[in-house]
């Protein structure tokens, strides 16, 4: 365990929670670690040869590459070979005094390996079971396998950028595993509340696919939003190659001038005033009428001044506009310097390292880091005697293969 010397001496709301985390790469441990951030205790179930991102991304020692410890911290890593039946006896009883079980496997190995809903809830009746699949059971698509690029395609995110660029593309990240992780999280939140009220546990599904068209859907669904239809699918205002950063006289700014006032205003700025009273700029109907000129316009003022001279003007003026940060740059900037975003812990065994913060701000009971991410099987004997495991039972698991600890 690395301590925060910086954590708040307060609990998390989710502090005493104990949440089972049978997951892998990106999605699920995702989920796992936004619970755990806010105070959960998250043990990670981790076959013998560990999870697939252990080896994706720089690392200083073998398994804590930059994927894993940036999805994993404030968790405990418990090996078990789940194809052994004593290895499953340990599940069983753990889940026996979870609140939460979260998985991204496909139903029919879960089943197999016994830790379906069906296997659990007859353990544990009031345990939340959040099941993170590809495709929603029910459809025809349920039980294909998944990932991040994927989903961006089914979803029709990379089909939206073909209205930007000229051809389909993916976000440069993995955006559908990770804001499918958030609705992960929130449902499972919600679960818990529903549980407090009634006492009965129940199974979550959140699948991928589902949960990414419906990210993407909220403005594109646009004219089919009605019946019969009052045009097609696809904001015009949010997918077109006119929605990009503007040039300055020496790089690019972003800038959205959104109702009359920031239009006033940006005009203002710019030193033309005037323009406000030109018939294609002074009502937001008309300048969504002539979006081309007024972008047009937007080009041709923007590139007359530095990025820095635009963005004291714009403040100034209210107008919401930022630079391009670089997310190499990211790593000092001014703002989330003050707000302490990045935490550095110097580890005993990793040295000197940098860990993304809880976003999130609670006044009564913040979230924290309080764990790196564990090393496989770090607390595997711990975690057994937990639950009512002897030291020889352990030694005896550890040799059958049943489970593994870290290496000193």
């Amino acid at each position: 365990m690395a301590d925060n010397p910086d954590q708040p001496a307060k609990p998390g709301p989710f502090a005493g929670l104990r949440v089972v985390d049978l997951t892998t790469v990106i999605v699920g441990p995702y989920t796992g670690m936004l619970l755990g951030d806010l105070g959960a205790d998250v043990v990670k179930i981790e076959p013998p040869t560990g999870d697939l991102t252990r080896g994706v991304g720089p690392s200083r020692s073998a398994g804590l590459t930059s994927h894993y410890m940036n999805v994993n911290r404030n968790k405990r890593s418990l090996v078990l070979d789940l194809k052994q039946a004593k290895a499953l006896e340990a599940m069983y009883r753990l889940v026996k005094g979870a609140d939460i079980f979260v998985h991204n496997m496909r139903p029919e190995p879960l089943a197999r390996l016994g830790c379906d809903y069906q296997a659990l809830s007859a353990v544990n009746p009031r345990l939340i079971f959040c099941g993170i699949a590809g495709f929603g059971q029910g459809g025809r698509y349920a039980g294909q396998p998944a990932y991040d690029d994927v989903i961006q395609g089914a979803s029709g995110l990379a089909a939206l950028q073909h209205k930007v660029t000229g051809k389909p593309g993916f976000v440069g990240m993995l955006i559908a595993d990770k804001t499918t992780a958030l609705f992960a999280a929130y449902a499972t939140s919600a679960a818990l509340f529903a549980r407090e009220r009634t006492g009965e546990g129940q199974e979550i599904e959140v699948p991928m696919f589902e949960s990414m068209t419906s990210f993407v859907m909220i403005e594109h669904l646009y004219g089919r939003s009605f019946e019969p239809a009052l045009g097609t699918t696809g904001s015009p205002r949010h997918a077109t190659g006119d929605r990009r950063p503007f040039a300055t006289k020496d790089g690019f700014i972003c800038v959205l001038p959104g109702g009359d006032h920031h239009w006033e205003a940006f005009f203002g700025a710019a030193g033309r005033p005037d323009l406000m009273l030109d018939s294609r700029f002074a009502t937001r109907q008309a300048r969504v009428e002539n979006r081309a000129a007024a972008v047009a316009v937007m080009d041709e003022l923007l590139k007359a001044k530095t990025t820095d001279q635009w963005l004291g003007l714009l403040r100034e003026a209210d107008v919401p506009a930022m630079p391009i940060i670089e997310t190499e740059d990211l790593i000092d900037d001014p703002h989330l310097r003050d707000v302490g975003f990045f935490n550095m812990i110097d580890h005993p065994i990793e040295g000197m390292l940098r860990l993304l913060g809880v976003p999130m701000r609670f006044t009564k009971t913040p979230g924290s880091i309080r764990r790196i991410a564990p090393r496989l099987g770090e607390h595997s004997a711990e975690i057994l005697a937990e639950i009512g495991y002897g030291a020889g039972e352990i030694e005896a698991m550890i040799r059958a293969g049943v489970t593994r600890v870290a290496t000193p």
